[in-house]
């Protein structure tokens, strides 16, 4: 079999012809378009990849300030409950200081009821024995009884000693006007001169005396210079008796404060 080297020769040529068409007006097209396709997804896989890396470090940046904000939250809530804390102990001891002042006011309220009760049941029973009292010496008065009464004064004068008699020595010393002895009735003048005697007798100098009659003293004597007092009377009995009372109703009182308390 004999071999036909032009149509060889001629299909070689066109093999050749139609790889360089195609070449020219089919493969290097496909190839551009294929070279742009890459370098547009080249292009857009670097954008989606800055948008991936922007994402994250939006991310991060997120997840920071949610950290801070967690932790101000937190320094938030602790600082308010300190606040809350401190308010609530203010308003207790707030509370507390006002039923303090509340019962100190109770308890003051208490103490003037009960001096005031106390005054009033003092002046009405001094009142009441000063009137008896009065009434029963005035039925008993007899010329002894004030001998005694004055001889009693005079005793007391005599015995005066140690810082009283000092004090008493001072007063008449520096008293512009004469010592006052007040008595419940008119001494005569045999008692007057009694008590001047002993007066003189117990500061060793004359004593100046003026005598005054005052129906006040109940039954007694008193001696006065210059601010200071020496009597005997019924009315220290009764002034003995209204401090005695006092005290009373002062630890009754004070005893109710106590029993209060919680």
């Amino acid at each position: 079999m004999s071999i036909d080297w032009f149509t060889v020769v001629a299909q070689i040529l066109n093999f050749v012809v139609l790889v360089l068409l195609l070449k020219r007006f089919l493969y290097k097209p496909i190839l551009a378009a294929i070279a742009t396709r890459e370098r547009r997804i080249a292009a857009e896989l670097a954008e989606a990849g800055g948008k991936m890396a922007e994402a994250e470090k939006e991310r991060d940046e997120f997840q920071h300030k949610n950290d801070e904000f967690d932790k101000a939250r937190s320094a938030l809530l602790k600082k308010a409950k300190l606040e809350a804390d401190a308010e609530r102990a203010r308003l207790i001891e707030e509370a507390k200081k006002s039923a303090d002042d509340m019962n100190a006011k109770h308890m003051a309220a208490l103490k003037t009821d009960a001096k005031r009760l106390n005054r009033e049941i003092t002046s009405r029973a001094q009142q009441e024995v000063f009137a008896i009292s009065r009434q029963v010496l005035a039925d008993l008065s007899t010329t002894s009884l004030e001998a005694s009464l004055c001889a009693v004064f005079i005793r007391r004068v005599r015995a005066l000693e140690g810082p009283a008699k000092e004090k008493f020595a001072r007063a008449f010393a520096t008293a512009p006007e004469p010592a006052l002895v007040r008595s419940a009735f008119e001494l005569t003048a045999k008692q007057r001169k009694e008590i001047q005697k002993a007066l003189n007798e117990t500061f060793q100098e004359e004593i100046k005396l003026r005598f005054l009659v005052e129906a006040e003293l109940i039954g007694g004597i008193e001696l006065a210079s210059n601010g200071q007092k020496a009597a005997w009377n019924i009315a220290n009995y009764l002034k003995a008796m209204g401090k005695i009372v006092d005290g009373a109703v002062g630890e009754e009182a004070n005893a109710e404060s106590r029993d209060e308390r919680p």
